[in-house]
């Protein structure tokens, strides 16, 4: 009996240490450009997606805010080549990880022995990078060829096929990818620090050397663009981002200070104001 007990209590005990010592599983985004029929916007493989992380008790942005978002201000989609531009783009909805890609499906230009039925060809290529310091998790890519007789079943068919490949591939690596690199522990993180009232030359000097003369807090600084007063830069911060907005507020260059506008996770919007 008392070897019985002592056996529940070791598997208990082994129990709360592994809950302990997991990872907590990342908040996804899903921004994919699709198109059915090579030019129709649709959304077949984010909601397989969101389908398939959900069964792995993964937390996913609200599409619905995201597509609104994108709807607004396009630049979005094309800024998300690169894994910086990505990992800006996910980090302004919250996501600790984004993943980003294309889908495209196209029928052949022939009909099959002279019959209503028609190929359909999909292509679906997607990469999962993290947020906090735009690490690639996981690539991959995936193509799928359907007969139908009629367009628009035969190209979701083809995309939910490529999509379904990709996917299965993709989440496995990205979420063992996550864990390896211990979650949201990572040693640094990514901000997009945004200065507006930068309407001088020498103000954004003073910014630009301020930043990278915080070597001791972040590295990486890098100046994205200047704009009608408007300044983007791109740092990795070893300090969350409202200890380093209080860090650059503080320490605001002769003839400047700055106004906090808004602070969230990798993101911090500044206005430069002359003395």
């Amino acid at each position: 009996m008392k070897s019985a007990r002592c056996v529940a209590i070791l598997l208990l005990l082994a129990l709360t240490i592994a809950v302990r010592g997991a990872t907590p599983s990342p908040k996804v985004m899903l921004l994919v450009d699709e198109k059915s029929l090579g030019t129709i916007p649709t959304a077949e493989v984010e909601a397989m997606a969101i389908s398939m992380l959900r069964d792995r008790q993964v937390r996913t942005v609200d599409q619905e805010m995201v597509r609104s978002n994108v709807k607004k201000s396009q630049a979005m989609l094309k800024s998300v080549g690169d894994n910086r531009g990505a990992a800006a783009i996910g980090l302004q909805f919250g996501a600790d990880v984004i993943i980003v890609g294309e889908a495209v499906a196209k029928p052949s230009a022939r009909r099959i022995a002279e019959s209503n039925l028609r190929t359909y060809q999909a292509v679906v290529t997607l990469r999962a990078v993290r947020t906090d310091n735009s690490e690639n998790l996981a690539t991959a890519s995936e193509t799928a060829s359907i007969v139908d007789i009629e367009d628009v079943s035969g190209s979701s068919k083809a995309l939910k096929t490529a999509g379904q490949k990709t996917l299965q591939e993709l989440l496995p690596t990205m979420l063992e990818s996550w864990e390896k690199g211990g979650g949201s522990s990572g040693s640094s993180t990514h901000i997009v620090l945004s200065v507006g009232g930068v309407d001088q030359a020498w103000k954004l000097k003073a910014i630009r050397e301020l930043l990278r003369g915080k070597s001791e807090l972040i590295q990486n600084v890098q100046q994205k663009s200047y704009t009608a007063g408007a300044a983007v830069f791109e740092v990795d911060s070893e300090v969350p981002a409202e200890t380093l907005s209080e860090k650059i507020v503080l320490a605001a260059p002769q003839g400047l200070s700055f106004q906090v506008l808004d602070v969230a996770k990798g993101k911090i919007d500044l206005r430069a104001v002359a003395k």
